[in-house]
């Protein structure tokens, strides 16, 4: 499998011959979204930075709400979940992704931002997770802290984290995240060496949790 991270919460996942492109973003937030076909587009909540599947090439299936979806034999399931909560606002949905790539299971919490219960996760039935793609860097989305606690309760072999400070991001964006470092030093996690385009299989997991780096792939 091989999995590449386009900044914010945009990753595209390869798998025998399928690609999928979770959460594409526009011009507004900052960054450029390289040009990227694929197969199965993910969309976690409609705000420019995660629903521009107009960026998107081919004629990809495009999922935008929680249930149970199959493409091309790739088995997805949308989970229900919201934005960190608001003083005197209505909770925001978002939708996290579970992806049945052959072997392999990622997950792609979107812009999750509340710790879901033991009882929603157990009610998923994806299986033990292999991959999850995490939020990190607070505002709507979870903090450092909260982060933690969500990888506990998921448990995955290797955790990426996403949707943190990183450079080329609007000014009004990037002042509300955190830098990656501060879930790392939550976590345990020393800073290791970050890489572009990520590639593994079921074999080559680790036991125990582990966090992987990625840089941003090159923008168009």
């Amino acid at each position: 499998m091989e999995i590449t991270w386009y900044g914010l919460s945009c990753f595209r996942i390869r798998e025998g011959g399928i690609t999928v492109l979770c959460d594409p973003y526009d011009k507004t937030i900052g960054l450029n979204l390289p040009k990227v076909r694929a197969d199965i587009v993910t969309v976690s909540h409609e705000r420019p930075g995660h629903s521009a599947v107009d960026r998107v090439q081919g004629e990809p299936k495009i999922i935008t709400g929680p249930g149970e979806y199959e493409v091309k034999n790739v088995f997805v399931t949308g989970l229900a979940t919201y934005h960190r909560k608001q003083a005197g606002k209505p909770l925001e949905r978002n939708v996290a992704y579970f992806f049945e790539l052959g072997d392999l299971t990622i997950g792609h919490l979107g812009d999750i931002g509340e710790v879901p219960s033991q009882s929603e996760i157990e009610e998923l039935n994806v299986g033990d997770i292999d991959v999850l793609l995490v939020p990190v860097g607070g505002g709507d989305t979870l903090d450092p802290a909260r982060a933690v606690e969500v990888v506990g309760l998921f448990e995955p072999r290797l955790v990426i984290p996403m949707h943190y400070q990183q450079p080329g991001l609007v000014e009004t964006l990037g002042q509300r995240l955190e830098p990656v470092e501060k879930f790392l030093k939550e976590f345990g996690a020393a800073t290791g060496d970050a890489v572009e385009t990520f590639k593994f299989s079921k074999s080559g997991l680790p036991e125990e949790t582990q966090v992987v780096l990625l840089t941003p792939a090159s923008q168009g």
